[in-house]
């Protein structure tokens, strides 16, 4: 039988679904957060504003009590780009994600010609960071008296890369300093990080709250190539089509809302995931709006949603006084 096409509006209606956008999700934060397959956490106040707009009566403190018991953790993974996870679901994955964190240090260390001692490098470093928490500014004091004549860029990402790690967080403000200081994941945790490689898990973990979705869609979100793993993973999958004729994927029992269902208003944060996670990106920013939702310097606004799909940015602009939000529709 030929594969069903979804239409833009059934996409667009599905993610908002999976994603909490379309009615506020009564789950505790944990469980969302392990829905969402972390949250997107360059700016330290990003995924508490995307907590706010998915969940039914959320608060900081919500979040910040779990960062601060460490049952929530900010650390490298996806993209080789920060996140918070469920400790839980940072120790399942981490193993699955090392070849793409070693291979982007590896990249980093050809673009500068630099040759090192790998495992010397990072002997040192973990045995500097075990000794207590470190910024790296001075993983970068530390790793350039050791390797004076190496440039610290690719030291410093190597180290970043190759050990677990995460940021210690503060008990004020967004719970991470600007100035950030990072120990070892399994010390802070207290327990040991999977050896298993769960990458078929994981991608069925993506399909669950960011599908239907291509392999493209896919490697956009892991930063990995997935073409096998999706071959491998084709008998459980359900197979639909886009009005491109592009092979989405689904995990067989994940409904599909109709197409005008009411999708209310929802204020998304800057690098929301929501907005970075497929190839294809037209299930919620139309491409005429693209350059005014993806900046310069790889920024991402923070937008609004409105029937669905992203039709203006936000801001919060402060004074001594008072802080105004403003939104500039496009």
């Amino acid at each position: 039988m030929a594969n069903r096409i979804l239409k833009l509006r059934e996409l667009n209606r599905a993610i908002l679904s999976r994603q909490m956008l379309l009615e506020s999700a009564k789950i505790t934060v944990p469980a969302a957060i392990e829905r969402l397959v972390g949250l997107q956490a360059q700016l330290a106040s990003a995924p508490y504003v995307g907590l706010w707009t998915r969940l039914d009566k959320f608060t900081r403190e919500d979040l910040a009590k779990l960062i601060e018991d460490r049952t929530i953790i900010k650390a490298t993974l996806m993209r080789g780009t920060l996140h918070l996870f469920t400790a839980d679901d940072y120790l399942r994955f981490r193993t699955t994600m090392r070849p793409l964190l070693e291979a982007g240090a590896s990249a980093i260390t050809k673009q500068f010609g630099a040759e090192f001692n790998l495992e010397k490098l990072l002997a040192a470093a973990r045995k500097f960071i075990a000794e207590k928490p470190r910024t790296f500014a001075e993983i970068s004091e530390m790793v350039t008296a050791l390797m004076p004549s190496v440039e610290v860029g690719p030291l410093r990402y190597s180290v970043r890369t190759h050990i677990p790690l995460v940021q210690v967080p503060i008990s004020t403000g967004w719970s991470y300093s600007s100035k950030p200081e990072f120990t070892l994941a399994e010390t802070w945790i207290g327990r040991k990080i999977s050896v298993k490689d769960n990458l078929p898990e994981l991608v069925k973990r993506y399909l669950a709250v960011f599908g239907p979705a291509s392999v493209t869609d896919a490697q956009t979100w892991l930063g990995m190539k997935l073409k096998d793993t999706f071959e491998k993973l084709r008998p459980e999958l359900q197979v639909y089509r886009d009005e491109g004729r592009r092979e989405l994927f689904d995990l067989p029992d994940m409904k599909l809302p109709a197409e005008d269902v009411p999708a209310p208003i929802r204020f998304l944060p800057e690098f929301d995931n929501l907005l970075l996670s497929h190839s294809n990106r037209t299930r919620v920013v139309a491409d005429e709006y693209r350059s005014k939702v993806y900046l310069p310097a790889l920024r991402v606004a923070a937008t609004i949603l409105v029937d669905g799909f992203v039709r203006g940015a936000w801001k919060v602009e402060k004074t001594k006084t008072a802080a105004v939000l403003v939104i500039t529709p496009f």
